[in-house]
């Protein structure tokens, strides 16, 4: 299976680098006009050549992005017939992968997913006289403009902002910079190494805190890899979690119908009418095709359909700047309900087995547990080989109970 919950991704090795060729030959069969973007990870530019050759060897054409943000590629995939950005998004630099979308900036489907694997197998070659073409384009600019037509991002404060030497260094510092607020830049320069691990999670991220305080900043926001992923810190230097910020981001745009997963918070169903999808942005990406006003996930995976059914990092800090410009972001959050969630993981490489024998009819989506004033929910990892389990509960017993309801269901699995 080549698909995880959010597109093709593993550590780099030979099947990865054959899979780039495939699939480019795939897309073409399917897509005559494709655009390739990439984020700065070392073996981004060989996979982004592979993908494009695999392209041009079966006759399509390729709009080359360079290092962009993956929502910069969603964004401007309407230009042309389907997308396709390298990354492995938060994973550490030893991965990589490939994410593709269609035109309105979704994921591809789990049926468009299947064609694709399908004609991996079968690579397609064109003739002599009928193969490719390729060119450059500016994808930053349209995504910047699109972004500052829709938020008016300002601060009389500094923002600080991190990277995390990602593709975000591309689109961010100057989306900000161009409205006209002051920025500091952590993180900011596109290395291809991270200086901290790229998944944006508070244990990671504690520096933060205390520059925001130093530096007297309004707020600092933050990216994954690819920056489809943006978390937050509001203007006393506390980390704003992602059930949180789901919940600021459907208040301020007056989104009424909520598109999130399965593993976020209960207290989105306090303001909204709420669809649940299985973990993956794809999956949240897909539902608001037909329905909702707002998607995301507790990851900082956040996605606004008025610019793209892509998660979009950029887009998020530019709200974010907004919303903080226009309330005070810490007085919000504190009035907001909040019920203790409890997360754990464990390294496995029997996950997909385990989840089986518990009765889940996909490993990756899993299996949720719903009881009075509290949750579980256990799956395995689409992107790493672990098992996760998520509960919350309404007070902390309940969700400790909870919590120990998915451990004991591994572990009878373990035993069967």
């Amino acid at each position: 299976m080549l698909f995880g919950s959010s597109g093709i991704r593993r550590k780099f090795d030979q099947e990865l680098i054959d899979t780039a060729l495939q699939v480019g030959s795939s897309l073409a069969e399917k897509s005559s006009d494709i655009l390739v973007g990439m984020d700065t990870r070392t073996t981004s530019p060989l996979l982004a050549h592979l993908v494009i050759s695999g392209i041009l060897g079966n006759g399509g054409r390729v709009h080359m992005a360079g290092v962009v943000p993956t929502p910069t590629v969603a964004f401007s995939t309407r230009r042309c017939k389907a997308g396709c950005m390298i990354t492995a998004s938060h994973n550490p630099e030893k991965y990589n992968g490939l994410k593709l979308f269609n035109p309105d900036g979704s994921s591809f489907t789990q049926s468009q997913q299947q064609e694709i694997e399908t004609m991996t197998g079968l690579r397609q070659w064109a003739n002599w006289q009928n193969q490719g073409n390729e060119s450059q384009i500016d994808a930053i600019t349209p995504h910047k403009n699109a972004i500052l037509e829709k938020v008016n991002p300002r601060s009389a404060r500094p923002v600080i902002i991190d990277c995390g030497n990602g593709a975000g260094s591309t689109l961010t510092p100057v989306l900000l910079s161009d409205a006209g607020v002051k920025t500091i830049c952590i993180n900011c320069n596109p290395s291809g190494v991270f200086a901290r691990p790229s998944e944006p999670l508070p244990e990671y991220l504690g520096y933060v805190g205390e520059m925001v305080r130093k530096t007297g900043a309004g707020c600092a926001v933050v990216h994954d890899g690819d920056a489809d992923r943006m978390m937050a810190f509001d203007s006393k230097g506390k980390f704003i979690d992602g059930d949180h910020l789901l919940m600021l981001f459907a208040k301020y745009t007056g989104a009424k119908r909520v598109v999130t997963t399965s593993d976020a918070s209960m207290i989105i169903d306090e303001i909204a009418d709420v669809h649940r999808t299985p973990v993956g942005d794809a999956y949240v990406s897909e539902e608001l095709v037909t329905w909702g006003d707002f998607g995301g996930e507790p990851s900082g995976a956040w996605i606004f359909p008025r610019i793209s059914l892509c998660p979009d990092g950029p887009y998020a800090a530019a709200l974010f700047c907004e919303i903080a410009a226009d309330w005070d972001i810490a007085q919000e959050i504190d009035a907001m309900p909040s019920y203790p969630i409890l997360r754990e993981s464990f390294h496995t490489d029997s996950a997909t087995a385990l989840m089986t024998v518990i009765g889940a009819s996909s490993p990756t989506d899993g299996l949720r547990i719903a009881g009075e004033d509290g949750w579980c929910l256990i799956r395995a990892s689409g992107t790493e080989p672990k098992i996760r389990i998520t509960a919350e509960g309404k007070t902390l017993t309940r969700a400790k109970e909870m919590l120990e309801k998915g451990r004991d269901l591994v572990r009878q699995a373990k035993t069967a």
